[in-house]
């Protein structure tokens, strides 16, 4: 049994994001990169799967220029048995439609039993991506999922909806993304990262699965970045005075009716 799990690198959530001078991207010279956190679910359940099988193989596949392997390499220290990276550094300003049609090539070609990959992506937060490589593939796509259990050619799924869970079934091979709740991902230690270096990432060009840079290009984009700016600092609170609590709050309704239409 062969299982993908679909990585993206994305900035560390502690990184200063700064806009880079065309106002169009993010300044990516001072960031770190980090696996993106539901990514880590995946990748953790995939781990769990192959340790309660005798039969399963864990791939780790990105897509991205030679920066990528990072991410590959953090999977690597996890235990994984194979890194694929697909080569997209022709490629700019990649769009979710283009990320999937690129990653479903390469996971036609490379033959797998079940795909993971993480709900969404904390960086652009599109939710797309698994979705379209599933329509492109014609998988199964389950969402969302806090629970699940392979039997046979079958995956049962505990899914996340509105106001509670709803169990699903599909057949293999599918598409599943994973949400917290489902494991607690392990880390790797030095000794783990250390010998993960050492590792080679199988890189994949565009030619190799059948696509070239032009099919990428602005013009083709689906989704374009028209222009990005800071949110807007938020106001100071104020702090409401008085000897007691009632007369605290008797001065915050006089200020909710004076600032406010709420009372």
């Amino acid at each position: 049994m062969n299982i993908v799990v679909l990585l993206k690198q994305v900035p560390d959530t502690e990184s200063v994001i700064e806009l880079s001078d065309s106002g169009l991207a993010i300044d990516a010279e001072e960031i770190k990169w980090v696996v993106n956190p539901y990514d880590e679910f995946s990748l953790e359940e995939a781990l769990l799967i192959r340790e309660s099988r005798d039969d399963v193989k864990v791939i780790a596949m990105t897509a991205g220029d030679e920066g990528a392997d990072h991410s590959l390499k953090t999977a690597f220290a996890l235990g994984v048995d194979e890194g694929i990276r697909i080569d997209t550094s022709e490629i700019t300003g990649l769009d979710p439609l283009g990320a999937a049609t690129i990653l479903a090539a390469a996971l036609e070609k490379q033959g797998c039993d079940l795909v993971l990959a993480g709900l969404r992506a904390v960086d652009d937060d599109h939710y797309q991506v698994p979705a379209m490589v599933a329509e492109q593939l014609g998988l199964p796509l389950i969402s969302s999922v806090n629970k699940q259990q392979i039997t046979g050619d079958t995956i049962v799924c505990s899914q996340v909806i509105d106001g509670g869970f709803v169990r699903v079934e599909a057949n293999l091979p599918a598409v599943v993304t994973t949400q917290k709740g489902i494991n607690e991902p392990r880390y790797p230690n030095m000794r783990a990262m250390m010998k993960a270096r050492k590792r080679p990432v199988t890189v994949v060009s565009l030619a190799d699965i059948g696509l070239t840079a032009g099919q990428f290009t602005s013009d083709e984009t689906r989704l374009k970045i028209v222009s990005m700016a800071y949110a807007p600092e938020r106001k100071p609170g104020q702090v409401i005075e008085g000897e007691t609590a009632a007369a605290k709050a008797e001065e915050l309704v006089r200020l909710l009716k004076e600032k406010t239409d709420l009372i």
